[in-house]
């Protein structure tokens, strides 16, 4: 007999960096469903913007996934609006690329603060409401990326090592100008959020978006590692960050160095050097 869905009809879902890409089809898709959906983001006014547009009582919110005094704030807001917290999706980060030995310090950083330690807190944040009510579910978004090492996005694919989860590119602003594997499927944000809402209603544990992309890992795994660095070389998949398209990338690199709010935005823009 077929397992009974779980109903998210009235969940009070929280989703960081929801403004755009996945966390903005995740709330769309939740909305569906009837959750009552919070979107949090690092510009304000586009989580209020997104909000407004897929409307259903959608909220949008100010968050610094980074600040565990802000991220409070975001959770308290949430729940003095939309009610007790159900699930929280931790979906922000950021993924500049470029040559490992080029990356600056601040921006390694900002990568491991927002990737790993913004996971780390939402995660502690939130279970702090749900286990007094003995319920809850949260949602962390990684990148098959944490599954191997990629060129051309070393400290990337260390944050993404630390909260394993959903594969592939995605075709958002963040996986803008990245080189393409052979075979590769390049997946829509819509595609994930349906598998998040499924996770969600079948209480799945680990998600791979698309299936096929964990026989992939496995066999990565299995084989010897001349073997898997061979396959990925003939499959491109060595490139995918590599041989990113700088141009192309420009706005979100910029966008993504300005991402701290302490910062104040620079005079000029910055020149961003394609990988070699």
């Amino acid at each position: 007999m077929a397992k009974k869905l779980r109903s998210l009809d009235g969940q009070v879902v929280a989703i960081t960096g929801g403004g755009r890409g996945i966390g903005r089809a995740t709330a769309a898709a939740l909305i569906v469903k009837g959750a009552r959906v919070a979107i949090g983001d690092i510009d304000a006014p586009l989580a209020e913007r997104t909000a407004a547009e897929l409307g259903s009582g959608a909220i949008g919110l100010p968050l610094d996934v980074t600040d565990k005094a802000r991220f409070t704030e975001f959770l308290d807001e949430v729940e003095r609006r939309l009610g007790p917290l159900d699930v929280l999706v931790n979906n922000a980060g950021i993924m500049p690329v470029g040559r490992f030995v080029d990356e600056d310090d601040l921006t390694a950083r900002r990568m491991v603060d927002i990737n790993i330690h913004g996971v780390i807190l939402g995660t502690k944040l939130a279970l702090a409401r749900m286990i007094p009510r003995d319920r809850g579910h949260i949602v962390n978004i990684s990148s098959q990326a944490g599954k191997f090492g990629a060129p051309g996005g070393a400290t990337y694919s260390a944050t993404k090592h630390a909260v394993v989860g959903l594969p592939f590119v995605v075709n958002t602003e963040l996986g803008s100008g990245l080189g393409e594997a052979r075979g590769m499927h390049v997946l829509q944000p819509s595609e994930v959020a349906d598998a998040i809402v499924d996770a969600l209603q079948h209480g799945t544990v680990e998600v791979w978006v698309p299936k096929s992309a964990k026989r992939t890992s496995t066999l990565g795994v299995l084989l010897p590692r001349r073997l898997s660095e061979g396959m990925a070389r003939a499959l491109k998949a060595d490139r995918v960050l590599a041989g990113a398209d700088a141009g192309v990338r420009k706005g979100y690199e910029l966008r993504a160095a300005r991402s701290e709010p302490a910062l104040a935005p620079p005079e000029e823009p910055a020149q961003i050097s394609p990988p070699r």
